[in-house]
This record gives C-alpha cells, structure tokens and sequence, in this order.
C-alpha cells in the first residue's frame, strides 16, 4: 500500500490587501508515495503560490498540509527549514549553480549544513551525480557544462538527500526542445525508480509525461478524470512520433 507524501486539506493562502488576494482557494490534494504529478495552469493562476507552500518556503493562511505524515502547517521558519532541509528536493528553472565550484563541489553544497564528514558528502554527489549520467564531469565547471548538464547537476544535488519528494519549478523553462527531451528522460526514470516528483510546468509536453495532471486556475485545483489523461497521453504521444527527426 503507498502512503501519502503530500497530504493538503482545505490549504487557502491569502495574502492581505485591499481587497485580500486569494492566490489559492481551499485546495485538497493528496500525493502518493512514487507519483510523478504535473501542476500546470496559466500565468498569474497560483502554481507559484502552491509550489511555496508544497516546499515550505510559505504557510497556508488556512487549511492542513501534512507531509510525510507530519503537520508542517503551523511550523516556524526554523522547523520549516529543518524538515524542508531533510524531506525535499527543489529543482529550478535557473538552475542556481555557483560558477566558481565544480560539479561535484555545487552538488555537495546542499548538504553543507548537515553533520557528516566532507569526505561522506563527496561519496553522496559523486553517486548521484552517477545517478544522472554526469560521472565523467565531476570536477567540470558550470561554465563548460551545457543547459542539459547544468540540469542534470541541479537535479544530482537536489537528490542528494534522498528526499521524498522532488519539487521541480518549470525544469524545462530554459532549455531548447532537444534538451527538454533528454532531461524529461532523466525525471522518467527517477519516477521509475520510485522517487516521488510534483512538477510546475506551462509546458504541454511536458506535464503529459506526467502520471497525474492537476490544472490550476484562478487559484482553483482542478484534476482531469483518467480517461481526460489517457487522451492526452495518446495525442502527445501522436505528437512525437510523427514529429521531425531531430
């Protein structure tokens, strides 16, 4: 039986003004252990909204959100990060790595504030930097790395943890079609693997490699009914077979 990951009940954030600005309404969602969810919507409809408080870098004005089981709702700032730092990895559109530290160096930082030896920390990115198929450029700089490679580093640190959940902020967002492809493969197999991963995307190739679709609009989550989702996959799948050949 698979255990909830991300458990939201009736979550609401609302941020003050006049009027208050409901940037998502009373949402219930639940996220198993092992899903592989694509979060899409148009801009402005609350996806950033809900990735800040899926990642903790928020609280719900209102509402329950469990993750792993535990209620993060009403944590301070240091719990929040406490469990965020152990629980969750992030993965950015930008990718966030230091020009001047190595890939190795880049992949270690994200457990720079963790208790272990350097020596035990290098072993971790070394693996999972191996795990996204970049062994081979260990001591490379950022600046030498293609888009795809410098992904596939900010994916390696943001598995470092081996965290429960993956959060991916519009992963693709600066990588051309080709490139898109080659880090989608990435997430494929991790999902493969087991590893539970919500992505943020506008992408519509993107989130129909997704298991689980959830819409966001007007700060209202929406999810297709499986017949919806089988129809998408078929027509994306339509869609990259008759394509050009790259």
């Amino acid at each position: 039986m698979r255990l909830p990951v991300v458990e939201l009940d009736q979550v609401q954030r609302v941020f003050p003004g006049t009027p208050p600005v409901e940037a998502l309404k009373p949402a219930d969602l639940v996220i198993y252990e092992g899903d592989y969810v694509a979060i899409v919507g148009p801009s402005g409809s609350g996806k950033s909204t809900l990735l800040h408080l899926l990642g903790l870098l928020d609280q719900p004005t209102s509402g329950t959100y469990k993750l792993d089981g535990i209620d993060v709702s009403g944590l301070s700032e240091a719990e929040r990060a406490g469990v965020r730092g152990r629980r969750i990895g992030f993965v950015f559109q930008s990718f966030h790595l230091l020009a001047h530290r190595t890939t190795v160096e880049n992949v270690m930082l994200a457990e720079l504030y963790r208790k272990g030896k350097p020596k035990d920390r290098r072993n971790r990115a070394v693996a999972a930097l191996e795990q996204v198929g970049l062994g081979h450029r260990l001591d490379a700089f950022p600046t030498t790395l293609s888009g795809g490679e410098r992904q596939r580093v900010a994916v390696a640190r943001a598995l470092t943890g081996e965290p429960s959940l993956l959060l991916a902020d519009e992963p693709t967002g600066n990588l051309d079609s080709k490139t898109t492809g080659s880090v989608m493969e990435l997430f494929d197999d991790l999902h493969r693997d087991g590893l539970t991963i919500a992505t943020i995307t506008h992408d519509s190739d993107v989130s129909a490699r997704a298991q689980r679709r959830i819409r966001i609009q007007d700060g209202q989550l929406s999810e297709p009914d499986s017949e919806s989702r089988a129809e998408e996959a078929a027509l994306a799948g339509s869609r990259v077979n008759t394509g050009p050949a790259s």
